[in-house]
């Protein structure tokens, strides 16, 4: 795969006020036995103004879980608590999830958005497109028919579809990347300062990937706001992202800028990810899979989550469950870490040219 270059706010979440502060935040769901699964545990994370945070690790890890509970959309049986401080531009801050009723609606369309990655289940399949667009708008301002027409065509267009034909087009009438599109387009109506993407390419072929990505690079360009993409596949968190956040059994791991976390991984987790991914140049690489599979969060080994299938565990990994805490190497590579063997971590694989 190939990495652009970092953006100045990359390393460590750059500088400034965060756009959204995340502290010790959690997620639990209730069982039936009566007892609870913590599927995200203590995470604390900074989204930074313009900021693209990809969010990458295997299937279970937490990583939809945790989107939903930011924007407070969990099941019933779900819970979420910590604090998450939504800053908006105007200086207000937001205790989201002390936001309840109409405030809690509110936030969740003008302040934040989410593009989910079922793309035809999250549209009504009865309804048209345009039905669509005028109910979210109608919902939340008072926006006129031909203002909301106007909002709706110019949000189209910039993701390359053609308004004449799509707004008058039922879900199933598209194809799978119009539709992600339509719920691109759709969830940036009313102009929100965060969205959040849960794998917005998943049973979509290559070219049609390529698509979205294009879209996503040209509409962040144009209106500016920030993105937490979650994702698998590490290329397309190569390309989008300013900044790379691994998680594993509910936690977030290791943190970095794209090209540090591609190049110089510290964390034995996000190392075998990375060796698992073909490169696009250069000599080709003896691949290697991770042994093993995700542990059960209902049923954590003790000491660090990865330890059983970690190369590099000894037996205090056993006992010791490591913080994230800041790092930085020789090279002036910059992570926060959760591994007490991260001097230990180095990838051999070449960085392509500029």
């Amino acid at each position: 795969m190939t990495v652009p270059t970092a953006s100045a706010r990359a390393v460590r979440g750059g500088t400034g006020k965060p756009l959204l502060s995340i502290r010790d935040f959690k997620v639990e769901y209730r069982t039936g036995s009566g007892t609870t699964v913590q599927a995200v545990r203590g995470v604390d994370l900074d989204l930074f103004p313009g900021e693209s945070l990809a969010l990458v690790g295997e299937s279970g890890c937490g990583k939809t879980t945790f989107g939903l509970g930011l924007l407070r959309l969990l099941p019933r049986l779900g819970h979420a608590s910590g604090q998450v401080t939504f800053n908006r531009s105007d200086g207000t801050e937001i205790d989201v999830l002390g936001l309840d009723g109409r405030d809690l609606r509110k936030f969740r369309w003008r302040d934040a958005a989410m593009v989910f990655q079922g793309a035809m289940n999250a549209f009504n399949p009865v309804l048209k497109i345009r039905g669509h667009m005028h109910d979210t708008m109608r919902a939340h301002t008072k926006a006129t028919k031909q203002e909301i027409e106007e909002r709706a065509g110019e949000l189209l267009r910039l993701v390359r579809l053609e308004p004449e034909r799509v707004m008058d087009s039922y879900p199933h009438e598209l194809s799978g990347g119009m539709r992600q599109r339509v719920l691109i387009a759709m969830s940036l109506l009313l102009e929100p300062e965060v969205l959040i993407l849960d794998e917005p390419t998943t049973a979509l072929d290559i070219l049609t990937q390529r698509s979205v990505v294009d879209v996503l690079h040209e509409v962040r360009e144009r209106l500016g706001f920030s993105m937490i993409f979650i994702s698998h596949d590490l290329s397309l968190a190569a390309e989008l992202a300013d900044r790379v956040a691994t998680m594993y059994a509910g936690r977030i791991i290791e943190t970095g800028g794209v090209r540090d976390m591609f190049y110089q991984p510290r964390h034995p987790y996000t190392l075998g990810l990375i060796k698992a991914v073909p490169p696009i140049v250069g000599d080709l690489p003896d691949l290697e899979s991770i042994p093993g599979g995700p542990p059960s969060l209902a049923n954590l080994p003790k000491g660090c989550a990865f330890h059983p299938r970690c190369k590099f565990a000894t037996d205090e990994c056993q006992e010791v469950d490591p913080p994230l805490i800041p790092i930085t190497d020789e090279a002036g590579s910059a992570h926060d870490v959760a591994c007490i063997h991260s001097a230990d971590v180095h990838l051999e694989r070449k960085e392509a040219a500029s």
